[in-house]
C-alpha cells in the first residue's frame, strides 16, 4: 500500500462530480449485466473516493494488476467468452472502475471522461426509447461540464457557468448532429451487424409451444406491432393476426411442420370479402415471421409465403420493420398436401387414450363434420370448463387431464384439445398461433398489438371448403373474442379493477394519457428509430431529390458541411461582441453606455486610457470623474484588486454626463 500525491489530482469538487458521472453513466446497466459487476464498480468507487478522503491507503502496481485479471476471469466465467455485447459492455464498466482505482493524475481523470462518453453510448443497444435518450441526453450534458471543470485548471467557472456553457457546446452540436442523421448515406444492406447476444431476453411467440407457454404472454404488456389501416378499423373479433402454425406433436409439444421456410409463389386461395389494407410496424423478436392479419393477398418485398399462407422475412427481425399488406377477412383456402395430410392426421402413438374414445363415439354418432365440429364446441360450452391464464399443471397427458380432470386452460389448451379431437374423428386439422384484436388508439386512429394478445385458434380442412378456422376459445370465453382479454379474465386477475373501476374519470384521463404518450413513441420509432435508406429517399423525394442514390447523397453531406462551417465561421466574424462576465469588464462597459447616449462613443481600437484623455479633451468639466473611474477600473481588471470593485461600481452610478 502507498500514499497518493493529491496535489497531482484534480481539485476535490471536479473528482465529485467525476463520482457522480460515473454513478449515472453505468446505473442503467444495472439489470443487463452479471449480478457481480455493478456491485464490484461501486466498491472500486468508493474505495478509490476513501483514497481521496485520505481514509485508506491506494492500492500497490501488483495488486491492482492482479484484480484486474480477477474480473475478467469472472467476466469470462459470467458469459463463456470476453466478446459480444453484455461481455464487452460488462469488460468496459469494470475497465472505468480499475481505472478510477488506480487514477494517479489529472490525465487518468480526462480519460475517465472520454470513458463515459464511450460508455454512454451503449445503453442504446438496450433500448433506444424516448426516456432513454432524454436520460442519456441529461448524463452527456453533465459529462461535458465535468470535462471544462477539468479543464478549468484556475477554478473561475462557477458550477451554474459549467452548466450552461456545457448546454451551450451541445446545443451548438445539434445542427451537426441533425445533418448527419438526415444526410449520412443508409445503405440498403448492412455493413456490421450486433453480436447474437445482444437480441437476448426478448420474448413472444415461437415455432413451438407447450400448454401453459401462451398464458404466460398474456402477463406481458409489451407492444408486439402497432396496425394503421387505410380505412376504418374492422370489429377486433374478425382481426385474426396470423403467425406459426403447428402442425407436428409429441403428446405434449407441438411445432412447425415440414416446408415450414419454403418460398411459395401461387397459392390457392379465393377472397369471399374486400381486401383490407394495411400497414404494420413491427417490433424486433429476434425471428422471421411477420404478422398479418389471416389470410394474406401477398407478402411485402422483404418477405414471402410459405405453405401454411403465413408471411416469413427473407431474415430474422432485429430492426423495427415496416411493411404494407392487403388482406382477406373471409376466404376459401384450398392447399393441402399429401404430406400436410397425412400430418393433419397424425397422433402420437399411446397418447391421449380418452380423448381418441371420446372422438370415435362422435364419429359414430355424427357422420357429417361439421355435425362433430358443433359437438365438440358444444362439449367445452356445455362442461364445466374454466377459462384462465393460471391453469394447473398437466404431468402425464395433458390433452386427457386437460379434458376429462382439470378443464382449466387458457387459448391453447382449448386449441390443442380440440385440434386433437378433431384428428382423432378424421378431420385434418392444425394449430395457428398468433394474436387476436387489439386495443385501438381513439387518437391516433391505429391499432396496438400487445404480448397480452397472444392466442391459438385451430383450422380444420374440409373438401368442399378447403380450410376453415376454427376458434373454440370462443365457445368457453366468447367475451375473449368480442371484447379482448383484459374483459375475459376475471376481475381478480385484471390489474385495472378495483380501485380505477369506481373512478372512471381517472381510468379516462389515464387512458388518455398512455394513448398519447403511445402516439409520441409511435411516431419516434417510425421517423427517428426506424430512419432507413427508404425514409431518407422518402425525405429527399420531398426536396425533389428523389433520383440522389447513396453517391449524390454522400456529396450533398459533404456540401452541406461545408456550407455549415461557412457559416460559422461567418458567424463568429460578423456576430455582435460577446457578453463578458468579468464584473470590472461589465461595469466599464456600463460607463461607455452612459456615454454614448449623449453621443460619445469608444471607437472599437480605443484602450481605456486613451479613451479617457479623449472625453476629458472634449469635456474638461467630466475629466476628474473620468480619470477617477479609469484609474479603479484598471486596479480592479489588471492589478486583481477586488476590494476596489465596489468603488469602481459606485463610481459609474454616480456618474452622470
Amino acid at each position: 500500500m502507498k500514499t497518493v500525491n493529491l496535489a497531482l489530482f484534480p481539485r476535490l469538487a471536479t473528482l465529485k462530480w467525476l463520482l457522480v458521472i460515473l454513478i449515472l453513466v453505468v446505473l442503467p446497466h444495472l439489470f443487463h449485466l452479471a449480478w457481480w459487476i455493478i456491485p464490484s464498480f461501486f466498491i472500486m468507487l468508493l474505495w478509490r473516493y476513501l483514497i481521496f478522503q485520505q481514509y485508506w491507503s491506494s492500492l500497490s502496481p501488483h495488486s491492482q494488476f492482479g484484480l484486474a485479471l480477477l474480473v475478467l476471469l469472472g467476466i469470462f466465467l459470467s458469459y463463456g467468452t470476453w466478446f459480444g455485447r453484455d461481455a464487452g459492455i460488462a469488460f468496459l464498466v469494470v475497465l472505468c472502475g480499475l481505472k478510477w482505482l488506480e487514477m494517479n493524475n489529472s490525465r487518468d481523470a480526462f480519460l475517465l471522461v472520454f470513458l463515459s462518453y464511450f460508455l454512454i453510448i451503449t445503453h442504446f443497444l438496450y433500448s433506444q426509447a424516448i426516456i432513454t435518450v432524454i436520460y442519456l441526453g441529461v448524463v452527456t450534458w453533465l459529462i461535458t461540464a465535468t470535462l471544462i471543470s477539468l479543464s478549468d485548471n484556475n477554478d473561475k467557472l462557477p458550477t451554474v457557468r459549467r452548466l450552461r456553457l456545457s448546454a451551450i457546446l451541445l446545443v451548438q452540436a445539434l445542427p451537426l448532429m441533425v445533418v448527419l442523421f438526415l444526410l449520412f448515406p443508409r445503405l440498403a444492406g448492412t455493413l456490421w451487424s450486433l453480436p447474437k447476444d445482444a437480441y437476448s431476453g426478448i420474448t413472444g411467440l415461437s415455432d413451438s409451444i407447450s400448454l401453459g407457454q401462451v398464458s404466460k404472454l398474456s402477463l406481458s404488456h409489451e407492444v408486439v406491432f402497432r396496425v394503421k389501416f387505410h380505412g376504418k378499423i374492422p370489429p377486433l373479433r374478425s382481426l385474426y393476426w396470423r403467425g406459426p402454425v403447428l402442425w407436428w406433436t409429441n403428446g405434449r409439444d407441438w411445432q412447425s411442420g415440414i416446408q415450414y421456410y419454403k418460398k411459395m409463389n401461387n397459392l390457392d386461395f379465393h377472397p369471399l370479402s374486400e381486401p383490407v389494407n394495411y400497414t404494420v410496424t413491427l417490433e424486433p423478436h429476434n425471428q422471421r415471421w411477420l404478422f398479418a392479419l389471416d389470410l394474406p393477398a401477398q407478402a411485402p418485398p422483404d418477405g414471402y409465403l410459405n405453405i401454411d399462407y403465413q408471411v416469413l422475412a427473407n431474415s430474422l427481425v432485429h430492426q423495427r420493420l415496416i411493411y404494407s399488406l392487403s388482406s382477406y377477412i373471409r376466404y376459401r383456402a384450398n392447399i393441402l398436401t399429401h404430406q400436410q395430410h397425412r400430418l393433419g392426421l397424425s397422433l402420437p402413438p399411446g397418447k391421449h387414450p380418452r380423448a381418441r374414445i371420446l372422438a370415435q363415439q362422435w364419429l359414430q354418432q355424427y357422420r357429417q363434420p361439421q355435425a362433430i365440429i358443433q359437438r365438440a364446441l358444444q362439449y367445452f360450452n356445455q362442461e364445466s370448463f374454466v377459462y384462465t391464464y393460471t391453469p394447473p399443471l398437466l404431468i402425464a397427458d395433458p390433452i386427457d387431464e386437460f379434458l376429462f380432470e382439470t378443464r382449466q386452460g387458457f387459448c391453447e389448451h382449448y386449441a390443442a384439445a380440440f385440434t386433437v379431437l378433431m384428428r382423432a374423428a378424421g378431420i385434418p386439422a392444425r394449430i395457428v398461433t398468433g394474436y387476436l384484436g387489439g386495443t385501438v388508439n381513439p387518437i391516433g386512429n391505429y391499432l396496438i398489438v400487445r404480448q397480452r394478445d397472444a392466442h391459438a385458434w385451430s383450422e380444420i380442412w374440409l373438401p368442399d371448403q378447403g380450410w376453415i378456422r376454427v376458434d373454440p376459445t370462443a365457445a368457453i370465453a366468447p367475451e375473449r373474442i368480442e371484447a379482448g382479454i383484459d374483459i375475459a379474465l376475471p376481475d381478480q386477475e385484471n390489474l385495472l379493477s378495483g380501485f380505477l373501476t369506481d373512478n372512471s374519470i381517472v381510468i379516462q384521463v389515464l387512458q388518455n394519457l398512455r394513448y398519447r404518450w403511445d402516439i409520441i413513441n409511435n411516431a419516434w420509432n417510425q421517423w427517428i428509430v426506424s430512419y432507413n435508406s427508404f425514409r431518407q429517399q422518402q425525405l429527399l423525394g420531398q426536396l425533389g431529390l428523389e433520383d440522389f442514390d447513396w453517391r449524390h447523397i454522400t456529396i450533398l453531406l459533404a456540401l452541406t458541411m461545408i456550407l455549415l462551417w461557412i457559416g460559422l465561421a461567418a458567424w463568429i466574424l460578423l456576430r455582435q461582441p460577446a457578453i463578458v462576465n468579468d464584473p470590472a469588464q461589465q461595469i466599464y462597459q456600463r460607463f461607455c453606455r452612459k456615454l454614448a447616449r449623449r453621443g460619445v462613443h469608444r471607437l472599437p481600437s480605443e484602450g481605456p486610457l486613451t479613451f479617457a484623455n479623449r472625453v476629458s479633451t472634449m469635456h474638461p468639466d467630466l475629466a476628474q470623474a473620468i480619470n477617477q473611474i479609469i484609474a479603479l477600473y484598471l486596479q480592479t481588471r489588471y492589478r486583481s484588486q477586488s476590494q476596489t470593485l465596489a468603488q469602481l461600481r459606485l463610481a459609474v452610478r454616480k456618474f452622470n454626463f
